[in-house]
C-alpha cells in the first residue's frame, strides 16, 4: 500500500458518513478514524511502521478586525508586604477544626514560626508556620478552598 492509496483513503473517508474505515491487504493492516470534529485522526499501519498522516484541514477566511473598544485590562495590583504562599496542591483550612477559632484573622501581628493555616494535601494535614513577622493585612483564599503551589494566601506588612 503506498502513500497515494493512503491519500485517496483518506479523501473517501473525509467525504462520506463513515467515521471509520480499516483494511487489511497483503499483511499490512491499516485503520483510519475521523475526529469528534470530522478531522481525520492519525492512521495507523501494523506489521509496518506506523504511517503519521493528516488530512488538509479547510482554511478559514480571517475574520474582519474590528477596532479596539478598549484597551487591554490592566494587571491586577501587587499586594503591598509580603506574602506567605502554598508550599504545596491541597485544600487551605484556617483553623484545626470547625469549631476552633481560626490560626489568625486580618490584622492579627504574627511571629516567625507561628501556624498561620493548615493545607490538607492527600488526607495529610500540613501546618503551614510563618517565615515572617508582621500583621496580617489581607487572607487572600477562603477556608476549604483548593490551593495550588506558590499561590500566595496571606499578605503579611512587615514589622
Amino acid at each position: 500500500m503506498n502513500t497515494k492509496e493512503i491519500k485517496e483513503l483518506i479523501d473517501l473517508l473525509k467525504g462520506s458518513d463513515v467515521s471509520e474505515i480499516e483494511i487489511e491487504r497483503e499483511g499490512i493492516k491499516l485503520k483510519i478514524k475521523k475526529g469528534p470534529s470530522g478531522a481525520i485522526m492519525t492512521p495507523v499501519m501494523t506489521s509496518q511502521p506506523v504511517v503519521h498522516m493528516q488530512a488538509p484541514q479547510p482554511v478559514a477566511a480571517p475574520a474582519a478586525t474590528a477596532p479596539v473598544a478598549a484597551a487591554a485590562a490592566p494587571a491586577p495590583a501587587k499586594p503591598l508586604g509580603n506574602t506567605i504562599n502554598s508550599p504545596m496542591v491541597g485544600t487551605f483550612y484556617k483553623a484545626p477544626s470547625p469549631e476552633s477559632p481560626a490560626f489568625v484573622k486580618e490584622g492579627d501581628i504574627i511571629k516567625e514560626g507561628q501556624t498561620v493555616c493548615i493545607i490538607e494535601a492527600m488526607k495529610l494535614m500540613n501546618e503551614l508556620k510563618s517565615e515572617v513577622k508582621g500583621k496580617i493585612t489581607k487572607i487572600l483564599v477562603e477556608n476549604g478552598q483548593a490551593v495550588e503551589f506558590g499561590q500566595p494566601l496571606f499578605v503579611v506588612e512587615p514589622a
